[in-house]
């Protein structure tokens, strides 16, 4: 990747389409913001039942959603392997070293147990952050999550999250933050109020301090325009604006497409990109959807978007004040809240005293 004016700088004849022209408050985003990143480290993964290879995903290399052969067993996840898995002629196992190192945890102290709550980003549903359950505690810093309203009986629904995953939040986080906090589904008690969900389930809130704190001096700024991977659609790579910046948390926003499709991403996450990277990759980009293509693909590929949630997304949350005063009760409350629309300078780390 380069930054713009690369390709004129080297004497290379590089067209810039209309679609990247920026707009008032619009500018792109420094390529120094981004992960360096290749044509080739993006991966399309074709899942072995496939019998015509038409099931399949694309990811980059280093996405936390893939894992080596033999992760599931080390870590004592149930995976089973079927008949059709069976290694083909020419087909091997992936070396380990080329995935994605994930931190090291102490699990032998103070540590995560099964049944207490969170925040978590719906996987399934990157626009929201949920209500979860930890379901299962497993190796090395591995977390089994529940989105609480939404989980099958069978526990298939569940979901893998690292301690250290930047996708998990502790209880508090979206109300102190102003963000929407989407309530189990079925909850009648409104407005939400996580604390109140909390005593009346007779649940605990995971400690603050096992959560990720650190915040990296990313620099991104509302307004900045990228490229980004619709993680619902990851094969496709989009014209898109960071719109909110909540700690390391963005708010990433497809041009052209109504605000129900944006999502929420990590700063450091490999599946952002800067402008001009498609287009000297010869990767496609999809352009920012007109009218006509908005309602016809939100009837069918991006439909399960939709149908994924139809939960209750909250009412507007009080002020940081009234919150405070609220939940706290007076009581000593210490939580440094997320540079908001601003640029990080990476000083940042958040908490939040739980509630007693």
């Amino acid at each position: 990747m380069h930054h713009i004016g690369w390709s004129r700088s080297i004497g290379h004849r590089f067209k810039r389409s209309d679609i990247t022209k920026k707009q008032d408050g619009h500018f792109d985003t420094p390529p120094q913001l981004f992960a360096k990143v290749k044509t080739r480290e993006r991966l399309r993964l074709v899942y072995e039942e496939s019998e015509d290879r038409t099931d399949d995903f694309w990811c980059h290399m280093h996405s936390p959603l893939i894992h080596h052969i033999g992760w599931s067993r080390s870590i004592g996840h149930r995976f089973k392997r079927s008949d059709i898995t069976k290694k083909q002629d020419g087909h091997f196992d992936t070396p380990p070293h080329l995935f994605a190192k994930v931190k090291e945890v102490d699990q032998s102290g103070e540590w995560f147990k099964e049944g207490m709550k969170l925040e978590a980003i719906d996987p399934l549903n990157l626009s929201t952050i949920c209500v979860a359950t930890i379901r299962k505690v497993l190796a090395d810093g591995y977390l089994m999550i529940g989105i609480d309203g939404s989980e099958a009986a069978d526990g298939s629904d569940w979901f893998c999250y690292h301690a250290t995953s930047p996708s998990i939040f502790p209880v508090g986080f979206c109300e102190i933050n102003m963000i929407e906090l989407t309530p189990p589904r079925g909850y009648t008690k409104l407005p939400f109020k996580c604390f109140d969900y909390l005593r009346e389930t007779g649940s605990i809130a995971a400690p603050v301090k096992l959560f990720n704190k650190d915040v990296p001096n990313h620099g991104f700024r509302v307004g900045m325009k990228l490229k980004a991977v619709d993680l619902m659609e990851p094969r496709l790579i989009c014209v898109a604006t960071v719109t909110r910046i909540i700690h390391r948390l963005l708010r990433i926003h497809f041009d052209g497409w109504e605000e129900e499709y944006d999502q929420w991403v990590d700063c450091e996450s490999p599946d952002l990109y800067p402008v001009g990277w498609c287009q000297l990759t010869g990767y496609q980009l999809q352009p920012p959807a007109s009218q006509s293509s908005r309602e016809s693909q939100s009837a069918s590929s991006k439909q399960k978007k939709k149908a994924k949630s139809q939960q209750y997304k909250g009412h507007k949350k009080m002020t940081t004040l009234q919150l405070k005063e609220e939940l706290l009760d007076g009581e000593d409350y210490n939580f440094l809240q997320g540079a908001s629309d601003q640029e990080s300078n990476g000083s940042a780390n958040f908490y939040i005293k739980q509630e007693p």
